[in-house]
């Protein structure tokens, strides 16, 4: 453990032997940091947050504080992060709550650019790029390999669907579709994300799959999605892509104000 003179570490923290801690930074005493990680100077590790194996954390991040939600009472909750994250200068990831799950987790293999925010419940999962200025609300869920542009800001309860991309600047205030593409002042879908898929190591025929269900569900003659996901729900050749595209939306329409998770904050 490299630990500098200068920075101010609990006795009770529990730092692997490998981990660097530059000077200035603040490790509370519930804080649980895995071997490799490097947290560079200014850094503030708070509350009860347990970071793996070899992340790196940039200058004046915040992470484990307390929840920005005025029903928070104090509960025993926790912050989650996983291995080989990147998270840049300013971020800040908080705790969840006692109303939430009691859990913020952030995956693995992740990329969060500067001053992005996390908050309270969110699950993220894991190689998820969020650009600069991303403003992630509470209890929202973004699967697996999603790409979230800068200065974006997402409404609580909302999920990014897995290998989604979200345009620069967009509003998002609906469950965005995995595998799509949508930006705009109030975020619809505009294509299929096939860039994406290609880098994300997705085949040819994976991605026309997609592009096949994307032409019955968003083209510009559809007059009845609920009609079409029914349809496509019944057909027992769907790829596994198709199908998990065909059950995200069957459960953003059966959420609240286009959210899923909205309909479990109901319950």
């Amino acid at each position: 453990m490299q630990v500098h003179q200068l920075a101010d570490v609990h006795p009770d923290a529990q730092i692997a032997e490998n981990v660097v801690v530059g000077p200035f930074s603040v490790v509370g005493p519930q804080v649980k940091i895995g071997p490799g990680t490097h947290v560079m100077n200014n850094v503030t590790i708070t509350g009860d947050t347990t970071i793996g194996e070899g992340n790196v954390i940039f200058p004046s991040t915040v992470l484990g504080a307390t929840p920005q939600d005025l029903k928070y009472a104090g509960g025993e909750t926790r912050l989650e992060i996983g291995d080989r994250n990147t998270i840049r200068e300013c971020v800040t990831i908080n705790l969840g709550t006692e109303f939430g799950g009691w859990v913020t987790k952030l995956g693995s293999d992740n990329l969060v650019m500067a001053c992005a925010h996390i908050a309270h419940d969110c699950i993220v999962g894991d190689h998820v790029i969020m650009a600069n200025c991303t403003l992630v609300a509470g209890h929202c869920h973004v699967e697996d390999y999603a790409k979230i542009m800068g200065i974006v800001g997402i409404h609580q309860f909302a999920t990014i669907g897995r290998h989604a991309a979200v345009g620069g600047m967009s509003r998002v205030v609906q469950d965005v579709p995995p595998f799509m593409m949508v930006a705009g002042e109030t975020a619809r879908v505009h294509h299929v994300n096939v860039i994406g898929l290609h880098r994300d190591g997705l085949s040819d025929e994976r991605i026309a799959a997609i592009r096949d269900a994307h032409k019955l569900l968003f083209g510009p003659n559809v007059t009845n999605r609920s009609q079409v996901l029914a349809e496509l729900d019944a057909r027992p050749d769907l790829t596994d892509d198709v199908r998990h595209l065909v059950e995200f939306m069957k459960r953003t329409q059966q959420g609240k104000s286009g959210r899923a998770l909205e309909a479990e904050r109901s319950a």
